[in-house]
């Protein structure tokens, strides 16, 4: 058995594979994030017992269980395909963490109430224009309640990385180079953080 799935069976939860069946030029394909990497994650210590985070494109919800029980945080995945936002709550009624997920099945703009979350994930689930406009509505939380926010990252797009360059509400505070866990040394295996300004 391989680690994704070992871990996915300590969960409680089937979240492997790829998902290709909604994917147009504004949502990206469903891939969940290696387990691996999202124990780096938890090992920055950037996520807490009291955040709350947000995971844009859930899918069936991987990062929302793993962190919720890793970190004890409240997590909510919110996702736009209503089959795979299907899956995510199939997977809740026996999570282990399910006492600390919630899920959503909403396009990633229309959600508003943001000023309860202060941690944010993103696994490059749709095109940057969406991506710019769910970045200024965190943006716009945090001037309606200012608070620590972070946002995170995993093999990030480039066209993402540039318009972050150039968004002066945000610094980059730390890169995870996550390279070293698998076979091909791809230069986009990192996790990026950013903290809003």
């Amino acid at each position: 058995m391989d680690y994704d799935n070992y871990i996915d069976n300590l969960l409680n939860i089937k979240t492997s594979g790829r998902d290709d069946s909604n994917f147009d030029f504004i949502h990206h394909p469903y891939e969940a994030t290696p387990y691996k990497v999202l124990e780096r994650l938890v090992n920055t210590g950037y996520i807490k017992k009291d955040n709350r985070l947000i995971d844009y494109g859930c899918g069936k919800g991987r990062v929302s269980f793993f962190l919720s029980y890793q970190t004890k945080c409240h997590s909510l995945g919110i996702e736009y395909n209503e089959r795979l936002y299907l899956k995510a709550l199939e997977n809740k009624k026996n999570a282990v963490s399910k006492n600390r997920t919630e899920f959503i099945n909403l396009d990633a703009i229309n959600y508003n109430d943001l000023e309860l979350f202060d941690r944010f994930y993103f696994f490059n689930p749709f095109n940057l224009d969406t991506f710019i406009i769910v970045l200024n509505n965190i943006y716009n939380s945090y001037l309606n309640i200012k608070r620590d926010i972070f946002i995170f990252l995993y093999y990030p797009l480039e066209n993402y990385l540039k318009y972050l360059e150039n968004y002066h509400n945000v610094k980059l505070v730390e890169i995870i180079d996550c390279r070293d866990l698998f076979n091909e040394n791809t230069e986009r295996e990192k996790i990026h953080i950013y903290k809003i300004i």
